[in-house]
């Protein structure tokens, strides 16, 4: 009997030897215990951390985060422009993206941009009232507070609104935006909060918009009713159309916000979750992923690794052009173009010493987002994640403002296709899938990502039109091939998107024997600054350790709490 015993507590002290160490870190990967923020901007950063610090979750800082954004980096997102937020919840692991994104007035049409004589009329798309789309961010931001936050929603708006009436200090980034739209401000009522006597106003100026700060207030004190009806939303109606728009009432109350399922993928054994149509990211990502894992990136050459790269990249961008748009107007083969077989026969027609030329791809239906987007990352210490992205588009959006409002106008409606193969503002074509209708959301670059692998948790996302789902691509890869965020956010990058049939890259991002060796495998090379400000968020189930890193090209900043 004492034997037996003795037997008993020998095995108790082995079992809870051996297990205690498994336990621990299935318990220390079941939640962080740090919470984490990587936004574009310091004051973001710092609002979404108060939120957290009274009280708030991951859903709340987002409001937090996103809401101060739309004031502090007003030419990147805000009251007149839209968002894609995707959202893990801890608790029961339920994912979903919250799709804010803008939609077409229903006086829109598809040929709006061309002129008589079916030709694509320069600057309509993009600078002027009828580029812009039904915003979408107030009622996105008030749909995150009520069914996902914990605080009311004003709440989570309060740092953006103060910081709409007393101001914030003008840094470079932002000064380059008003340069860039300092004409078009001149004419009308963006100058008086922009300029300083009609000039470009100096580094460390204080910044107030007061209208601005209104108009929130009334969507804090009110929910989307702030904006959506009553006197503001009579106030952005006839505004819009005094500046030559054709927005109505009606477009502004029956906007609705729509909750659609992520895409999922798997890469090397990594769980990939990802922004689903309107979005054309999560499944470039993800069919580009396919594609590339039927290669052994880390046995050949640098030089052959990007050249696979760009194929994937090349070959993800041609399926974005032909086949994607709003999920709501046209039937997408979403499951198809994320399967593996199909990568198996796109990675088929591959050379690994021999650039595909674009145009011998499969053409799409035609006769032969802009850089100034805001993400942030966030995870909470219960392990509730967002990564966001919000835009007007380019910078200031149209670089009109409403008068009396405070708000930018987007011009997301040039993210739709105004004819057939003729590219937009970021050189990016399409075909009918994507062509302008009424009530419909343009597709977007925008993509919000987490990548999650045995060991440890990636939240990512960036600005940067159609480079966006090429930051999102590197950093995936840099990641699961064991850089460090810190590390990879700072290495030059490559970008191909189909048309034009170029690699365009950062100073420094090619070697010289790499240049030499895409060029003689049939690659044309471009040298150019590169948008994308990637915000990244991770987590390490094994030491517990939480990061947030933000990009060096941007003003942004990481903060672990």
């Amino acid at each position: 009997m004492q034997v037996a015993v003795l037997r008993s507590r020998l095995f108790l002290v082995f079992a809870v030897a051996f297990f205690a160490p498994l336990l621990a870190a299935a318990d220390a990967a079941s939640k962080p215990h740090k919470a984490a923020i990587a936004s574009q901007h310091e004051l973001a950063t710092q609002a979404g951390m108060e939120i957290l610090k009274q009280g708030g979750n991951a859903f709340d800082a987002a409001v937090a985060v996103s809401t101060t954004l739309a004031v502090v980096e007003p030419s990147s997102s805000g009251l007149g422009g839209g968002a894609f937020w995707l959202l893990h919840r801890a608790s029961d692991g339920f994912e979903t993206m919250v799709d804010a994104r803008e939609v077409a007035p229903k006086a829109a049409t598809r040929d709006m941009f061309l002129d008589d004589k079916g030709n694509v009329v320069p600057g309509r798309s993009t600078a002027t009232a009828l580029a812009a789309g039904i915003p979408g961010e107030a009622a996105g931001w008030a749909h995150l507070a009520t069914k996902y936050g914990k605080l009311p929603l004003k709440t989570s708006m309060q740092n953006a609104i103060r910081l709409a009436r007393e101001g914030f200090p003008l840094n470079t980034r932002l000064r380059g935006g008003i340069e860039a739209k300092r004409n078009l401000f001149q004419e009308g009522a963006a100058a008086k909060i922009f300029l300083v006597k009609g000039a470009v106003p100096d580094v460390g100026t204080i910044i107030k918009q007061p209208e601005l700060a209104q108009t929130l207030t009334a969507v804090a004190e009110q929910g989307p009713d702030g904006f959506y009806k009553g006197a503001v939303a009579k106030r952005m109606v006839e505004g819009v159309r005094k500046l030559g728009g054709i927005w109505s009432l009606e477009d502004f109350t029956s906007y609705r916000v729509v909750e659609r399922k992520p895409l999922y993928g798997e890469y090397r054994g990594a769980r990939i979750v990802a922004a689903p149509p309107p979005s054309s990211g999560g499944v470039a990502v993800i069919d580009a992923l396919n594609i590339l894992s039927g290669f052994d990136l880390r046995s050949v050459d640098s030089a052959t690794r990007k050249h696979l790269v760009v194929e994937a990249m090349r070959r993800a961008h041609r399926d974005r052009a032909e086949f994607l748009g709003d999920p709501d107007f046209v039937k997408i083969p979403t499951e198809r173009l994320t399967h593996e077989y199909y990568a198996d026969g796109q990675r088929a027609s591959i050379r690994m010493d021999r650039a595909t030329p674009s145009e011998m791809l499969p053409s799409i239906e035609a006769p032969a987002q802009g850089p100034q987007t805001s993400h942030f990352s966030i995870i909470d210490t219960e392990g509730n994640r967002v990564a966001g992205t919000q835009s007007i588009n380019f910078f200031f959006g149209s670089g009109l403002m409403v008068p009396g409002t405070g708000v930018m106008l987007n011009n997301e409606m040039d993210d739709f296709v105004a004819k057939a193969g003729v590219p937009n503002g970021f050189r990016l074509v399409g075909a009918a899938a994507n062509a302008i209708a009424p009530g419909k959301r343009p597709l977007s670059s925008m993509t919000p990502t987490f990548v999650e692998q045995p060991d440890g948790l990636l939240v990512v996302g960036s600005p940067g039109g159609s480079v966006i789902t090429t930051v999102v691509l590197l950093s995936t890869l840099d990641w699961l091939g064991g850089v460090a965020p810190e590390e990879f956010v700072k290495k030059g990058r490559f970008h191909h998107q189909y048309m034009p049939d170029t690699i365009t890259f950062e100073p420094g991002a090619l070697t010289d024997e790499e240049k030499q060796t895409l060029q003689k495998y049939g690659h044309t090379l471009r040298e150019s600054r590169m948008p994308g400000n990637a915000q990244i968020v991770t987590w390490d189930y094994r030491s517990g350790e939480v990061k947030a890193v933000s990009d060096p090209r941007g003003v942004g900043v990481g903060v672990v709490y």
